[in-house]
């Protein structure tokens, strides 16, 4: 193959954080604020944000939740309500305690000292304990029972380390909360939300996931359970892409959720929250970008398809316009993937060419040129992003007719879903090493010699307190973390690697972002 001119100036292969960054700004879908950890997501992130909104909304509702909005400030005695949730995240609260600003005599402002508020609020984290004290007020009886709620909101957690999209001071998310009769109920009812997001990362954002059970250390503040879908990124990390809680009786007990029970009885919810958040649109950018950009799977893709023009700003361009609005019009009036497609025809000035390339880097699935050439001879040239280099190291047009290119359209897109899915699956698949027996081979994977090592999968006895503290401590000391017990795991058959006694099952360690 001849030399490839790649669209970005860092590759993934010297250094995967530069080039995450670059991809970002190259796809034109967020900037820095000028506020510290905050982030502007621009149209083309934002848009793909909608597109997971409306698809997760859709699947929320499907399992018979309503949506709702909660306040924005929560006063700092929710919190401490429940201990082990306000420890958990007291080192990130943002706190507002005044509510005026006065001039300081030196042209500028300051709190005014006579507006002191007289309970400081806490800048939204998380919702248990806000949403905890509507659902006492809402329930009193069996009845009411399951009370399934879910919102789309901000949230602000005080980050020292940031980086788009992956952690960031305010972040966009969803985040589902219930209340249910039993504990049986709401067990249940946290893996089916798990199902949940494991069906939107694996079949709307083609981003192969491992679902499964938290360790005791990586719980949720005040869970009793822990659930997570696990990525693997094209570098070897493990991003953490959702979870669900089951979170017992314990922000229930804190919040005053009881009710009436069939036997004319008192007793507490048992409860459940869960969510995922904008960073699964780094997980996108880390699974399938590549060294021209970004690749948007076709389900979560703002536009699937760009028609691009090649204007000459002559008497010709009307001819031509029209014949590419015939384009998209036909397109258009396809469905693919559930979906009617979502064609753009693109006649902003700039050179074709110019455009071609800033819908490469944006990473829209199928690109479509025409010129007047194409035209007299009733063709398109048509580009894939999931294929975009010939073996000449030239960009792999196809030149079919238009109807044609309208027809086939649906088709092309489908597998370019179907096969984003496939090529990250497989590349995770075969970076998971498994049959790991001792620690030492732990620290041998990932050794300072093996460059982006992957995931390993090893038996454990399932230790707690102390014991798994200093679990902990062995893997922090290799810059790796537990991540999750595969829920569709083996069992375990062998001695645990960290103390040797009998295993109880088997555990995913990795680095993590």
């Amino acid at each position: 193959m001849s030399q490839i001119r790649h669209a970005l100036s860092i590759k993934r292969a010297d250094d995967f954080a530069q080039w995450y960054q670059e991809v970002i700004s190259a796809a034109d879908m967020a900037e820095e604020s000028g506020v510290r950890g905050c982030m502007v997501i621009k149209p083309w992130g934002y848009g793909i944000w909608e597109r997971i909104q409306r698809l997760l909304d859709d699947r929320i509702k499907a399992t018979g939740h309503d949506n709702a909005y909660f306040p924005l400030f929560i006063p700092l005695k929710n919190f401490e309500r429940e201990a082990e949730h306000v420890e958990g995240f007291a080192k990130e609260m943002a706190v507002v305690t005044h509510h005026r600003l006065i001039a300081d005599g030196k042209g500028g402002l300051v709190p005014d000292p006579e507006a002191k508020l007289e309970e400081p609020l806490v800048v939204r984290p998380t919702s248990e304990t806000i949403i905890g004290d509507a659902m006492a007020r809402w329930v009193q009886s069996w009845r009411d029972l399951p009370l399934k709620l879910n919102q789309w909101a901000n949230v602000v957690r005080w980050e020292m380390r940031t980086r788009m999209f992956l952690r960031t001071s305010e972040f966009l998310w969803q985040e589902g909360h219930t209340a249910h009769e039993s504990a049986a109920e709401a067990k249940e009812h946290t893996l089916r939300m798990l199902e949940v997001y494991r069906a939107c990362a694996e079949e709307d954002l083609a981003l192969p996931v491992i679902a499964g059970e938290k360790p005791e250390n990586e719980r949720f503040p005040g869970a009793v359970e822990t659930w997570s879908i696990e990525g693997m990124m094209q570098d070897g990390k493990a991003l953490q892409a959702g979870t669900s809680h089951y979170l017992g009786t314990n922000f229930a007990q804190a919040s005053g959720i009881k009710f009436q029970d069939r036997d004319g009885g008192q007793q507490l919810a048992h409860t459940t929250s869960w969510g995922v958040s904008t960073r699964m649109i780094g997980g996108v950018i880390m699974v399938h970008g590549d060294d021209d950009g970004l690749k948007v799977p076709p389900r979560i893709a703002p536009w699937q398809v760009v028609i691009v023009p090649m204007l000459r700003e002559d008497d010709g361009d009307p001819a031509l316009i029209a014949y590419c609005e015939r384009l998209r019009a036909q397109i258009a009036a396809q469905t693919a993937l559930g979906e009617p497609v979502r064609a753009l025809l693109d006649i902003k000035p700039g050179k074709a060419a110019s455009k071609r390339w800033n819908w490469v880097r944006k990473g829209a699935p199928l690109i479509v040129e025409v010129g007047q050439r194409d035209m007299t001879d009733g063709k398109v040239s048509l580009l894939r992003r999931d294929a975009l280099w010939a073996e000449n190291g030239k960009p792999a047009f196809a030149a079919p007719s238009l109807e044609y290119a309208a027809q086939s359209i649906p088709a092309m897109l489908t597998e370019m879903q179907a096969s984003l899915l496939a090529s990250a699956q497989a590349d995770r698949d075969r970076r998971i090493t498994r049959g790991v027996n001792s620690f030492s081979e732990i620290e041998a994977a990932f050794s300072d010699e093996v460059k982006n090592p992957g995931w390993v999968e090893v038996q454990w006895s399932k230790p707690t307190g102390a014991a798994l503290d200093a679990v902990a401590e062995r893997l922090k000391a290799l810059k790796l973390t537990l991540r999750n017990v595969p829920a569709d795991s083996d069992p375990a058959d062998g001695a645990c690697v960290f103390t040797g006694e009998p295993a109880v099952e088997r555990v995913l360690v990795a680095r993590a972002y």
